[in-house]
């Protein structure tokens, strides 16, 4: 098992923005097991806060960070999704930390921010869109990204964020933190990472969010 780097990790070399990794994932598998959750287990924010809180979550490994020193193993929901686990455990060649699933709804935004805590500094941000819609935008250091169903992305979260969803179905990422690994660092410096779009009005619609965002709290 890898220790927890002593030093923060260097994202803008490793990652730049947003890096599309190069692995081939059972979509059909992945969208049921998340399909076939009970209701219930959705329509609350899993104990984040700030500007995550518009979205709906589902931990599957350990707990939000506004929940103080927990531990960070599998929770039982995990236990039911043996695909999205093997994923998480097997499929990324990394030690896995926190692991969620975070639904936003149309219309829904995540604000411009920084994952500033340590634990972010040390660990690598994996997000695997489930369920998206076309119109959604991944925004990182100023540029604009579509994930689609089924891929595998290295986000910068050491760097300012944010997500769009002008569509109008309900965006599903399972969104996982790991240690890094020689083994997951290479797959990241050979994925793609000029995948970026062009939004002719990005920076101004960030701008507008941000102010939002400041005003509500």
């Amino acid at each position: 098992m890898s220790a927890a780097p002593t030093q923060p990790l260097d994202k803008d070399t490793l990652i730049g923005a947003c890096t599309r990794l190069k692995l081939v994932l059972n979509l059909p598998g992945l969208q049921r097991e998340v399909a076939e959750l009970p209701a219930e287990y959705w329509g609350t924010r899993g104990g984040r806060v700030g500007v995550h809180s518009a979205a709906e979550a589902i931990f599957l490994r350990g707990y939000a960070p506004a929940d103080g020193e927990t531990p960070i193993e599998d929770r039982q929901t995990l236990e039911r999704m043996p695909r999205i686990r093997a994923l998480i455990h097997t499929l990324i060649p990394a030690p896995p930390k926190r692991c969620l699933l975070a639904r936003l709804n149309p219309g829904a935004t995540i604000a411009p921010h920084i994952d500033r805590a340590d634990y972010f500094s040390h660990t690598i941000r994996i997000h695997v869109p489930i369920c998206t819609d076309p119109a959604v935008l991944m925004v990182c250091r100023g540029r604009a990204f579509h994930m689609r169903e089924g891929e595998v992305w290295a986000l910068n979260n050491s760097n300012q964020h944010a997500v769009l969803h002008d569509g109008t179905q309900a965006r599903t990422h399972l969104i996982c933190d790991f240690l890094p690994t020689p083994e997951l660092e290479a797959l990241i410096l050979a994925g793609d990472r000029s995948l970026d779009v062009d939004v002719p009005d990005l920076a101004v619609r960030l701008d507008r969010l941000a102010l939002r965002s400041s005003a509500a709290r």
